[in-house]
């Protein structure tokens, strides 16, 4: 759901709010996410009812589908609707172009950087609105008290398991991150009922991803997903899930703002674990930093 504080502070409108929660959606919310997001001001015109029917659903789905995006129910919804209206009519051009657009081949350098700069803002946007913080805390408490941490990542993933695990090892948490499967697979038959595992997969859908944090539940551990959808066997899998949304389609295929989304959530979850034992965590730095010190240049 999408959190008090976004809604309260106006950040995300509502079409923002439907891209983020839309992952997380069952079937039926999900229809009518696709219809307002083909016809923006359709509640505007509809009645409660109305907007069912043309959805194929029931009132009482409406009802859910506008608590789920942030709105107590339909009449401040449509409220939440016009004022995006009226807000479009006046800068309706801009946002097109600065939101609703992808790379061209003849885009300026300042073109490039706008687009880019919007699709990773709206991206940390997505994933704090819909980031689970209960869930959090407790994936967080579990790391912290847990004799080991495994964190597997295929491709691209694997760099956010390593950054994970540099910043957990760092303040004193046993973590090793596997970008292998084989490795992998060997770490999670080890697992049992005090240690966690996390997976990370922007899609959930990559098989070695899957198949080794199945063989670490197998094994007892905790296991924890991190990916943009609540949907995929990834998250269907763990026993936690995390998300981190990216609102649209890649720009291209190399668009790095998922990652941008990942590396949020992990943060979030490393500063939880490090609040545990706040003292333990400042000396390990510090002692760190020391260590290093004399392999930095002098200003």
């Amino acid at each position: 759901m999408v959190s008090s504080t976004s809604v309260a502070d106006g950040t995300l409108r509502v079409a923002e709010r439907i891209h983020a929660t839309l992952p997380s959606m069952p079937a039926a919310m999900a229809k009518i996410a696709e219809l307002l997001l083909d016809d923006p001001t359709a509640p505007l015109e509809l009645s409660i009812t109305e907007l069912a029917e043309r959805a194929g659903t029931s009132p009482a789905t409406v009802t859910r589908f506008c608590r789920q995006i942030g709105f107590p129910g339909y009449v401040q919804f449509r409220v939440g609707v016009a004022t995006d209206a009226a807000l479009g009519s006046a800068d309706d051009d801009s946002w097109r172009t600065d939101i609703h657009r992808t790379l061209e081949p003849d885009d300026t350098p300042e073109d490039v950087l706008r687009t880019l700069l919007d699709a990773h803002i709206r991206s940390l946007r997505a994933t704090a609105s819909v980031l689970d913080l209960t869930q959090c805390a407790r994936v967080a408490e579990r790391i912290a008290a847990a004799p080991h941490v495994d964190i597997y990542g295929i491709g691209g993933s694997a760099a956010m398991a390593s950054e994970m695990q540099t910043r957990l090892y760092r303040i004193g948490v046993n973590a090793h991150a596997w970008p292998e499967v084989h490795a992998g697979l060997a770490s999670a038959s080890i697992q049992d009922e005090r240690t966690t595992a996390i997976g990370i997969s922007h899609s959930g859908r990559t098989k070695e991803t899957v198949e080794v944090l199945a063989r670490a539940k197998d094994s007892g551990a905790h296991t924890v997903a991190i990916t943009s959808r609540s949907t995929s066997p990834l998250a269907q899998l763990a026993d936690s899930c995390l998300l981190a949304p990216v609102p649209e389609q890649y720009l291209h295929p190399a668009d790095l703002s998922a990652k941008h989304s990942q590396l949020f959530v992990l943060d979030v979850l490393y500063l939880l674990v490090a609040q545990h034992d706040y003292s333990a965590t400042v000396a390990r730095i510090a002692a760190s930093a020391e260590a290093v010190a004399g392999h930095r240049r002098a200003d």
